[in-house]
């Protein structure tokens, strides 16, 4: 993974959990050839001004160091991003035989390229349900939630219906004054949906509504797993541009996270002083 001839380092864009362009959650991709001062990071990142950049630098044990940045911050953990990183070393032939592994601020991380996107292996977050905090009513407005839970990174709210979930209009101002990454709304789909139906909203961290939330399942799986019945769960995040996310549990504390990528750009990044 070199820079190009210009010394310029390769830039793409990919749609995340989605088989249609402009559709998913967008992400860019940076390959990067050694690791780059912090700053440099989050000035490229706010520059591409996307929900997630993610900044893959090869480790000489075939592996590969990812960072993932906000327009505004660093991220823990980016579903997303990591299947945008993971679809664009497999699409450049960067990637080895086998999965790939990505050394991250949530440990290492796996992913599996398929034709079309990958199969993550991310870790789970139990819900653990929790009393009805005195803000839901207020954020919610005329949506009333059916339970509550706390995934360790957002509040997770169950209404009764997969159409209360399309149509609720949160309060985000009020949203933004909550301890908390973000909020989940989720239901059982209705007839001809997918098994269950989401949306993520987190303010707080730049992000009115996430097109797609990679992280998010990682909750949604074991919280909906338990009332279907079932380890295997399919998932529609129902925001504007729309995703797809299958779900897997697997009893050893990770989820199997799967879906499409689509690369829309393809070009490269100046280089500066900086790197």
């Amino acid at each position: 993974m070199t820079p190009d001839s210009t010394g310029s380092l390769p830039l793409h864009l990919v749609d995340a959990f989605t088989a249609a362009p402009h559709a998913g959650n967008p992400a860019a991709v940076v390959l990067l050839d050694g690791p780059p001062p912090h700053a440099w990071l989050r000035a490229v990142a706010a520059e591409l001004n996307q929900p997630a950049t993610s900044f893959v630098t090869p480790r000489a044990d075939g592996a590969f160091d990812l960072r993932w940045m906000s327009a505004t911050s660093e991220l823990e953990l980016c579903g997303h991003g990591t299947l945008a990183a993971a679809h664009t070393l497999a699409q450049r032939g960067l990637a080895t035989d086998g999965p790939i592994t990505f050394h991250t601020k949530s440990g290492p991380l796996r992913a599996h390229p398929h034709s079309g996107g990958a199969e993550l292996e991310l870790p789970e977050f139990v819900p653990a349900p929790v009393e009805q905090p005195d803000w839901v009513p207020r954020v919610l407005g005329d949506s009333a939630a059916v339970a509550t839970s706390w995934t360790g990174l957002d509040y997770l709210v169950e209404l009764a219906t997969s159409a209360e979930v399309r149509r609720a209009e949160p309060d985000l101002s009020a949203l933004r004054g909550v301890r908390t990454r973000g909020l989940v709304l989720t239901a059982a789909g209705g007839a001809g949906e997918d098994d269950i139906v989401s949306r993520v909203f987190a303010p707080g961290a730049g992000l009115p509504e996430d097109p797609v939330t990679g992280s998010a399942h990682c909750a949604l799986a074991p919280y909906w797993a338990a009332r279907l019945g079932s380890d295997g769960v399919t998932g529609y995040q129902a925001s504007a541009r729309g995703g797809r996310v299958g779900m897997r549990r697997t009893g050893d504390g990770t989820v199997h996270l799967s879906g499409d990528a689509v690369t829309v750009l393809s070009g490269v990044l100046s280089r500066d002083s900086g790197v």
